[in-house]
């Protein structure tokens, strides 16, 4: 039962990321990245913080600096995020985003081997490698055309926000072992982006207030929170390394609901190749699940 309200979970996460991506890259047409990731963090702070205290949970926290950390990870990552929703195809910066799943195996496999963990009794790595590897194989297909219409920055920018990504939900799950209820979690991770977005804006300045614009902020900001729970959530309920790769990889969901959202909203035109290259990356994240549940079915989750 648990692993199917783990997957219920993210999978409801996938969607709401999905239809915030379309918010995001409407406003981006009137408001630059910093603003949004303050709006977002604004909006996130008056809806969790009512969802708290309707909930009777406290937001007081003995772990400040476990948050500032997770915030100061998460806020890079969901900045690097905004910016590729702005420049690429919808698909492909969510594609981008949730390479944070193959990056978490990554993670995984090179901390195993270099613990010595897996030796000449243990299962062999091969498989698992030659997954992530071919999930890379799909990431420079799927970046391909974005070469060819010069958004190779913006591809990079999206490859860094999966990075980023994968460091935030590993942070995530410690501080959820620590006792934190996914709410509080998420409550200081919008009171970071607000800082971080409210910093931004004195650099990068403050666009005209069109009120017909700003009616997409703040479902953005419901949506991103709404998600944010639901992916803290199924993170936070994994108790072994498989359980914690099963929820990494049905991220990718997502990419369906924003090919979808994409194809409809945004006329957006994805060659062939790119198309392709989701579809490796999604299958080989799926193997790369299998494979590491295989790997270490027992392995306790307070090791990441």
């Amino acid at each position: 039962m648990k692993p199917a309200m783990q997957a219920v979970w993210m999978l409801l996460s996938s969607f709401f990321f999905a239809s915030m991506g379309v918010c995001v890259k409407v406003a981006s047409a009137s408001f630059n990245s910093s603003e949004l990731v303050f709006y977002r963090g604004v909006l996130g702070i008056v809806f969790l913080a009512s969802y708290a205290h309707m909930r009777g949970i406290s937001l007081r926290t003995r772990f400040p600096a476990m948050h500032l950390w997770r915030s100061v990870i998460g806020v890079m990552s969901l900045s690097a995020w905004f910016y590729a929703i702005a420049h690429l195809p919808l698909a492909t910066a969510m594609t981008l985003n949730y390479m944070s799943g193959v990056w978490i195996a990554a993670f995984l496999v090179g901390g195993a081997l270099m613990l010595g963990r897996y030796g000449k009794k243990g299962p062999r790595q091969g498989p698992l490698v030659l997954a992530i590897l071919a999930s890379f194989a799909g990431v420079v297909m799927l970046l391909r055309p974005a070469m060819d219409n010069n958004q190779a920055f913006a591809g990079l920018i999206g490859l860094l926000s999966g990075l980023g990504a994968a460091f935030a939900y590993m942070q995530v799950m410690a501080i959820s072992r620590m006792g934190e209820p996914e709410i509080r979690t998420v409550f200081y991770f919008a009171v970071g982006t607000a800082v971080a977005g409210a910093l931004g804006m004195l650099f990068m300045g403050v666009s005209t207030w069109n009120w017909r614009h700003a009616l997409w902020l703040p479902p953005l900001g419901i949506l991103a929170s709404l998600g944010q729970v639901a992916m803290t959530k199924a993170y936070s309920m994994s108790e072994n390394h498989g359980g914690t790769l099963m929820v990494a990889n049905l991220q990718y969901a997502g990419i369906v609901f924003a090919a979808l959202y994409g194809l409809i909203f945004f006329n957006d035109n994805i060659p062939l190749m790119g198309w392709l290259g989701m579809a490796l990356i999604a299958t080989s994240a799926i193997a790369a699940t299998i494979l590491r549940a295989r790997a270490a079915p027992n392995a306790p989750a307070e090791e990441h």
